[in-house]
């Protein structure tokens, strides 16, 4: 395991060290304690239940689900989004646990193999040294995904974004840490040189490309625009790395996983493939849309000083929803 430093936070960890973010995290660990006790298989669908309840009841979350889904897909029936919203808290549940559970977890994922043309890329590039970019979104479970390629052997590190509450994030970091979970590089400065010195070692590295960024170039996200980041693809051709698209499906019962790697993204230009990636993750949450994360602003319209408002904008595409 690679030796991890405290996050690049450009000073948000001594700013939010404060008592309030302390006392959260032990509420935190307290709760954890008491969900460990329980065995995996009733604790992983107990906090996929809680999850969804605590979703159905915090009116803001659920809400944005729902917009978010009205937004790009406006044929569904309410019946059909709230199903939907719903399937995407317990996944959400589940995932979190999962990742408080990563012993479990990787224990689970050392008899799945996993499947699909990208694998031989993968193991090409492991044999020549050649470093790999595996770019994957909120999606099933990346972290169950990224263990499996760890069990057969390839050494995949993983860029994060550290969490406001430096003690969560620490928390957060030591799971991965301490069952061999492959080397985190915090986003910032010292993260980013870090992950290159791990990709030019001829490491894999694994970085989720499906949130909203500001700084990113508008591009559709199922059929609306959203500002996508291109940091991922550019990174893979500034090494010459390949840009391959991977991704943890969660399976019928809820606690079990097929981990598929899609082929190479041919080489071109930065945006021609983000926008394959966008359409690699897109067949995804149509195949299986409760196994994303409903909940992230996707689609929200704020850069450029402003400039992507307009009148009459969906709720989705709002910087904040409004007070009703």
């Amino acid at each position: 395991m690679a030796h991890r430093s405290k996050p690049d936070t450009g000073g948000a960890e001594a700013t939010n060290a404060t008592t309030g973010a302390l006392l959260q995290d032990r509420a935190l660990r307290a709760a954890l304690w008491a969900a460990l006790r329980l065995p995996y298989e009733r604790r992983v669908p107990l906090f996929g239940a809680i999850a969804q309840k605590a979703a159905s009841r915090l009116t803001s979350y659920h809400q944005r689900m729902l917009e978010n889904l009205d937004y790009v897909w406006p044929d569904l029936s309410e019946a059909r989004r709230s199903e939907i919203a719903a399937a995407a808290g317990n996944n959400f549940g589940r995932a979190l646990i999962e990742h408080f559970s990563m012993a479990d977890l990787a224990r689970r994922m050392d008899g799945v193999a996993p499947t699909g043309p990208g694998l031989q890329t993968l193991q090409a590039a492991a044999e020549q040294g050649r470093p790999v970019v595996l770019v994957t979104g909120h999606f099933g479970n990346y972290e169950a995904a990224r263990l499996c390629l760890i069990k057969q052997g390839w050494n995949v590190g993983a860029l994060y974004r550290p969490m406001g509450n430096p003690y969560i994030n620490r928390t957060y970091v030591d799971v991965a840490e301490k069952v061999g979970g492959g080397p985190l590089f915090p986003q910032g400065r010292q993260g980013m040189g870090q992950l290159l010195r791990h990709l030019k070692n001829g490491g894999a590295a694994i970085i989720l490309n499906d949130l909203y960024v500001g700084g990113g170039v508008e591009m559709p996200f199922l059929g609306k625009p959203a500002m996508t980041g291109l940091s991922a693809a550019e990174l893979a051709l500034k090494l010459r790395a390949p840009l391959i698209p991977f991704y943890g499906i969660r399976a019928p019962d809820g606690l079990t996983f097929r981990v598929e790697v899609e082929p190479e993204i041919p080489a071109s230009d930065a945006e021609a493939m983000t926008a394959a990636f966008n359409r690699s993750i897109e067949a995804r949450i149509e195949a299986h849309p409760g196994q994303w994360f409903w909940i992230h602003r996707r689609w929200k319209r704020k850069w450029n000083g402003g400039k992507g408002m307009k009148p009459g904008l969906h709720p989705a595409a709002l910087p904040r929803r409004k007070s009703s």
